[in-house]
């Protein structure tokens, strides 16, 4: 046997340079009724995240498809999630016009608010900057990252359809591999 096959075999198993294995993988498919489900994983070994995946998408009646079959129904944007509750308590008398305001002066492309949060809509490259910007102005953010947002939303009214999309998001949530998940199930 040649000596750097056992040299690397000793490295492998001592740990060293196992950062330098781990590869990215996408992988999309349909869970119940079509609801579209992206997963990012970062994995060392292909084949067994592949098949976890694969097999939380079959135990949830759902199927795993090819690359690009279900990310054009999906927009990359940088999101940031800001709690109603916390951005009182820390900034105070800020209300939604001036952190509207301080979020599109930044660079927002779009801030929704919803019941008890408000939304920040980026360009993947505009996020780091308006970021920032929310960080200088004291804002508390829940979650920002560069996440893929439907561009539309499937409703599930059956209970059986929503217990076999549940198993398949705890399944792929409960795998070590699995880095992100998105849907397009309106919860």
């Amino acid at each position: 046997m040649p000596n750097d096959t056992i040299e690397r075999g000793i490295k492998k198993a001592a740990g060293a340079d196992s950062a330098d294995n781990y590869e990215k993988a996408v992988y999309e498919g349909y869970g119940p009724n079509g609801v579209a489900i992206i997963v990012e994983t970062l994995t060392d070994n292909k084949n067994r995240t592949a098949g976890n995946v694969r097999n939380a998408f079959t135990k949830g009646n759902g199927s795993i498809g090819t690359q690009g079959c279900v990310s054009y129904m999906f927009d990359q944007k940088g999101q940031i999630i800001i709690d109603k509750e916390e951005l009182e308590d820390e900034c105070g008398e800020m209300d939604a016009d001036e952190l509207m305001m301080t979020a599109l002066d930044a660079g927002a492309e779009d801030f929704n608010e919803e019941e008890d949060s408000f939304e920040i809509l980026t360009a993947p490259d505009d996020f780091s900057a308006v970021r920032e910007a929310l960080e200088k102005a004291g804002i508390p953010m829940v979650e920002a990252q560069v996440a893929m947002v439907p561009q539309t939303y499937v409703d599930l009214t059956d209970e059986k359809d929503v217990k076999n999309l549940q198993r398949t998001l705890d399944l792929l949530d409960e795998d070590d591999d699995v880095t992100d998940v998105w849907t397009n199930w309106n919860e």
